[in-house]
């Protein structure tokens, strides 16, 4: 299999990044093989789902950062649970964590959402992780679409565990508007869950249409990334996607 790109900033001011879509399980499993599996990704943008959201979580999600190369972006506990980590290539503009409204009896979701640039390219960031109940998930598929828009950026690029399938109504809502990133250059793995036993794909990263996308999936053979570290790590594969963003 063809390794992605590498991270690099091109003549003409365009960028080509590495983003990471993953679904840390609030850091419950080995960390240290969670770092690696972050490290050996190589990414500029980590978008997390299930960050840690209770006692010291700042100092734990700040752990991981640095054994990942990377620094915290945004995101967390104010976001009750996505996180947005990034490499220090990226110039921040602004971020902003939202919460979603809350159904009684469930979860309270949110978004963490940034804007950064790359060279000569700006783009919007988003991180999520939607309800497992079917109807609310919808619901929050049409806000974030809706978050999208009022980035303000051109270019957006939008991640996270979705609980749901690409036959899935939701999946389906946002891959309508943007680009399903696996879909549009298949890379490495397909099935995000279970490590142990993968057989579904419900975490995803999508882009606007702008956005070349130059591979997407699961870094199985990504140099550095160990099975045993995978299957220790968290409950989720990760996704990674290489993209280019226009200057």
């Amino acid at each position: 299999m063809e390794l992605l790109p590498n991270s690099r900033t091109e003549p003409n001011g365009s960028a080509v990044i590495r983003v990471l879509s993953y679904n840390i399980r609030s850091m419950r499993d080995d960390t240290a093989a969670l770092a690696r599996v972050i490290t050996a990704c190589a990414p500029d943008l980590v978008l997390v789902q299930e960050a840690p959201r209770f006692f010291r979580w700042r100092k734990k999600l700040a752990r991981l950062a640095a054994a990942s190369g990377q620094v915290i972006l945004t995101g967390g506990a104010t976001a009750a649970g996505p996180a947005i980590l990034c490499s220090l290539r990226a110039t921040v503009e602004r971020t902003e964590d939202v919460l979603l409204p809350l159904t009684p009896g469930l979860h309270r979701r949110g978004f963490a959402t940034a804007v950064v640039r790359f060279g000569g390219a700006r783009l919007g960031v988003l991180s999520c992780h939607l309800s497992l109940q079917r109807d609310e998930r919808h619901d929050q598929g049409g806000l974030l679409l809706d978050r999208l828009a009022g980035l303000g950026a051109e270019h957006v690029v939008a991640g996270g565990d979705l609980n749901e399938g690409p036959d899935g109504p939701t999946f389906r809502r946002l891959a309508e508007t943007l680009q399903d990133c696996r879909t549009t250059a298949p890379w490495g793995g397909e099935f995000t869950s279970t490590p142990a036993d993968p057989h579904q794909r419900i975490d995803a990263i999508f882009a606007t249409k702008g956005i070349e996308v130059l591979g997407c999936g699961v870094p199985l053979d990504q140099p550095g990334v160990r099975e045993a570290d995978l299957r220790a790590a968290t409950d989720h594969l990760p996704v990674l996607a290489a993209l280019r963003i226009p200057a």
